[in-house]
């Protein structure tokens, strides 16, 4: 090589180098949770604490975006369609990325090629409770009486072919008997109208009813999870009426399709590092959700496709039809 041919060399050297200078440090703005459910709902109060934690570690603020309605569509749709930039994520509940599959002919996102996992966050228990004025000491006191009375006994959910209005079918199918459904868009409405006699039983996520449990406005008679819950240690699981019985939702994270895989790793690490603290799982149980200690990307996957098998199930046996 002639020694000018060197010098060009060296000249390019410099630019090449610049050419590869470090990205700057994720994340430099604000970043956004978009959340199916409205302020002030079970999933807000846990992506907000989140959110805050998150904030910590990461010196810059989590904004949590509601976007309600559609069962869960329109806030998935817009996460769904939203820049695959690493500064939006989906907090996302069983039903919008598992359920609806099953319950829509058709959804406007598709939960698997539309977005990628990033962690698991809690899993989050369901109650059946009573009105204080229901005469059913237990549940089956009260299934006994829709046995009864086929019809009569009205149990408030968020609606037949949502997560509680499926618990609530599977435990009346499995029992043998009915429950007349009363669907509600507003776990406030729902229970008000428990606590005020006017329909005696409601199935919600344990977020939503633990409050009125401990105040005495509602007597929980079951919980859905397969051991009996520390804050809750004198509430029946329902494996104690149907053995080997486990229904639980969960909420999770996940990023619009095309994320950058460096990203997602680092929210997966740094939700790991919060959720491992206790204080925090303290919290969240404390507002109804079982912290999940561990899970890495590819786990969360793997759980993923374990949940649409078992929800297959599920949806097969109670008979629920795609509208």
């Amino acid at each position: 090589m002639k020694r000018r041919d060197f010098a060009r060399a060296g000249l390019l050297l410099p630019l090449a180098g610049a050419g590869f200078a470090q990205a700057p440090a994720w994340p430099q703005r604000p970043v956004k949770f978009i959340l199916s459910q409205p302020a002030g709902s079970g999933p807000d109060i846990l992506a907000r604490y989140i959110g805050d934690q998150l904030a910590k570690t990461w010196n810059q603020p989590v904004v949590i975006d509601n976007k309600p309605g559609g069962q869960n569509v329109i806030g998935a749709q817009a996460a769904a369609r939203s820049p695959a930039d690493g500064y939006t994520f989906y907090y996302a509940t069983t039903a919008a990325m598992v359920t609806n599959a099953f319950t829509f002919k058709t959804l406007p996102y598709d939960p698997v090629k539309d977005f990628v996992p990033v962690r698991l966050v809690g899993r989050s228990p369901f109650v059946i409770a009573a009105g204080a004025s229901f005469p059913a000491k237990d549940l089956a006191d009260a299934i006994a009486k829709a046995k009864a009375q086929p019809g009569t006994i009205a149990i408030a959910t968020e609606g037949p072919k949502t997560f509680s209005g499926m618990l609530a079918d599977s435990v009346a199918g499995m029992a043998g008997a009915k429950f007349n459904h009363v669907p509600y868009t507003k776990a406030p409405d729902a229970l008000q109208d428990v606590i005020g006699g006017r329909v005696q039983l409601v199935c919600l996520p344990d977020a939503a009813v633990t409050a009125y449990i401990k105040s005495g406005q509602l007597r929980a008679l079951a919980i859905s999870t397969a051991q009996r819950h520390s804050e809750h240690p004198t509430v029946p699981t329902l494996a104690e009426t149907f053995p080997g019985f486990e229904y639980t939702g969960w909420n999770g994270v996940f990023a619009p399709a095309g994320t950058p895989p460096d990203v997602v790793a680092r929210v997966n690490r740094d939700l790991e590092a919060v959720l491992r603290q206790p204080e925090v799982a303290q919290r969240l149980l404390a507002l109804g959700s079982l912290a999940e200690p561990r899970m890495s990307v590819p786990e969360f996957d793997g759980f993923l496709r374990g949940e649409r098998e078992r929800w297959a199930r599920v949806v097969k046996t109670i008979g629920i039809q795609a509208e």
